[in-house]
């Protein structure tokens, strides 16, 4: 495909802003503006981070994205308020990183988690009757506690997914597997203390990062815009006008706020029962 404005964009560095906790579409419309980036031709790429992590796989293709456009952008990612965990993981996937002193980052490491709702179920009667084709088909099941073999079961997988999270950290930073492990505890830390454990490289804004990837790509900082991708909306806030829903205006709520909450239910939904690389205070 040929685009018309190669050189304007060959000018510009492409911004990506990751918010919110990572799963399928946040994934999906990343990589798209990452094969995009990589089709126009921009010098370089600043990775914007305010995400408290999210589902593993998703985290993981987005940085394997990242690792192949490295070989012809230059990508500076910028912590925000919170990266950490799966956020922290994404920005492993950029040259350099750059936080603010009091970023909230790390809770390096995974968590799953179920609900079982055993006893409240007894209270109201009602009960399950599974037929399944093997012990472990209906692991984590809602209705009944796990066994101890689950349970070894669900924290071999947990070891494993931790291991490569450590792996990664410690080959993208240059560091050993050991020291990683001794802040890979689900710890969080300032944006301050990643910088002295060796997990960030300088303190400083966005803007901080903006100038340092035009300076990597052979632009002027002074001069050199960002061509940001915006995120989508979805498409029941498309369809309505104004800044606010009715549901919004009733509940008395800002659209972001609204937005966000239907976000994160709808996250909790579809992860339930998965590994997630988050933070959840």
């Amino acid at each position: 495909m040929i685009w018309p404005f190669k050189p304007r964009f060959r000018k510009q560095i492409a911004r990506i802003e990751i918010t919110g906790a990572i799963a399928g579409s946040t994934r999906k419309r990343v990589l798209e503006n990452l094969k995009e980036i990589e089709e126009k031709k921009f010098p370089a790429l600043l990775l914007r981070i305010d995400s408290p992590g999210g589902t593993v796989g998703d985290s993981q293709e987005i940085y394997n994205a990242l690792m192949r456009l490295r070989d012809t952008v230059k990508i500076v990612a910028s912590f925000g308020n919170i990266s950490a965990s799966g956020g922290v993981y994404i920005g492993m996937g950029a040259e350099h990183i750059v936080a603010n002193p009091g970023t909230i980052t790390g809770s390096i490491g995974v968590i799953l988690r179920g609900n079982n709702l055993e006893r409240l179920l007894d209270k109201i009667g009602i009960s399950f009757k599974v037929i399944k084709s093997g012990p472990y088909k209906d692991i984590l099941a809602f209705d009944r506690e796990l066994t101890e073999p689950e349970q070894t079961i669900l924290q071999e997988l947990i070891d494993i997914s931790y291991q490569q999270f450590v792996e990664t950290v410690a080959q993208a930073r240059q560091l050993t597997v050991e020291t990683v492990k001794e802040f890979a505890d689900g710890r969080i830390f300032t944006g301050q203390q990643a910088l002295a454990l060796g997990v960030v490289d300088r303190l400083g804004t966005e803007e901080d990062a903006r100038r340092w990837a035009a300076e990597l790509a052979g632009l002027n900082p002074d001069k050199a815009e960002c061509y940001t991708f915006e995120e989508r909306k979805p498409f029941w806030m498309r369809l309505l006008p104004g800044n606010r829903t009715a549901a919004s205006q009733l509940a008395n709520l800002p659209l972001s706020e609204l937005s966000s909450s239907l976000n994160q239910l709808e996250f909790e939904l579809t992860t339930s029962g998965l590994p997630l690389w988050l933070y959840r205070p």
